[in-house]
């Protein structure tokens, strides 16, 4: 996970930090606690334990199964890997293609002509309607539905989201250029507020989604995430900000490991960060 760790721990910036009340539920975490790559690999990259690596290395026995060990990593099931992106549809209409190439004595490879490509297409697609329908597309409509949707790339696993807290540019270049005093009271201020708007969350906008199909919403233990304070812009300008990786992980009430019911976390994200600029747009006076 090279390049999600390094996204986030830009080169002269302080170390991530664990944060979330649900870092209860993750034996051998508190908040505050420093965060590594091999932990964010091990969480964000693979949806285990933070600890997996350590916690295996632990485990002590003569007769030691796969189950003693997957029982210390796993925080319920393990993210699921998928093989490329590469859909069904899009693999046999590349073989087909491959197909008129071979017997026409050319590359594999070779372009196919743009009338060509469309029947193979089209070809693909009709016997995809019928095995999934049982019948003809009625229309070029039906037809033209079959190819977008089994055009598209296969569903990926959601590792987490990513939240990002930054105050008013006024606010950053104050901080920059006041004295060592104001700006940390402005830090501070800042991290209040986003420690607020996590709190916010956790209290209102933080589910899991349980029975078939998801049908029931229920309550979790809060969040698992990391947050990664920056002082400055990608251009170099000054910009206090602080990225907030929250984990797709989280415990039900009944110490069950699942995901989080994002559609609830993307609705509060206007009402977060309203509330999180109400806060950090009005630091505490200071002597």
């Amino acid at each position: 996970m090279p390049g999600l760790a390094s996204y986030y721990t830009e080169r002269g910036e302080t170390p991530g930090v664990w944060i979330g009340s649900g870092l209860d539920g993750i034996d051998g975490l508190t908040a505050g606690d420093p965060m590594t790559a091999e932990q964010m690999r091990a969480l964000f990259g693979c949806g285990l334990h933070p600890l997996a690596e350590l916690r295996q290395q632990q485990l002590e026995g003569p007769a030691l199964t796969i189950r003693d060990f997957q029982a210390v990593t796993q925080l319920g099931v393990p993210f699921r890997v998928v093989d490329g992106d590469v859909s069904t549809f899009r693999l046999e209409v590349a073989r087909r293609i491959a197909a008129i190439n071979t017997a026409a004595g050319l590359p594999v490879g070779a372009p196919l002509p743009a009338a060509d490509r469309a029947r193979v297409r089209t070809e693909v697609a009709r016997e995809f309607f019928r095995a999934e329908h049982g019948r003809e597309p009625a229309d070029a409509r039906q037809l033209a539905g079959q190819i977008a949707k089994d055009s598209r790339p296969r569903t990926q696993t959601v590792a987490g989201y990513d939240l990002t807290f930054s105050p008013v540019k006024s606010i950053s270049t104050l901080w920059a250029v006041a004295e060592p005093a104001v700006a940390a009271v402005i830090e501070r201020a800042h991290h209040a507020a986003v420690k607020d708007a996590l709190t916010f969350i956790e209290q209102h906008a933080l589910f899991t989604r349980t029975w078939p199909q998801g049908i029931r919403q229920v309550n979790v233990r809060g969040l698992v995430a990391a947050a990664f304070t920056h002082r400055d812009s990608r251009a170099g300008d000054p910009d206090l900000h602080t990225h907030v990786a929250v984990a797709n992980k989280v415990q039900t009430l009944d110490r069950r490991w699942l995901s989080i019911d994002g559609r609830v976390l993307f609705k509060a994200n206007c009402r977060v960060g309203n509330l999180q600029h109400r806060a950090r747009t009005a630091p505490p006076r200071h002597g």
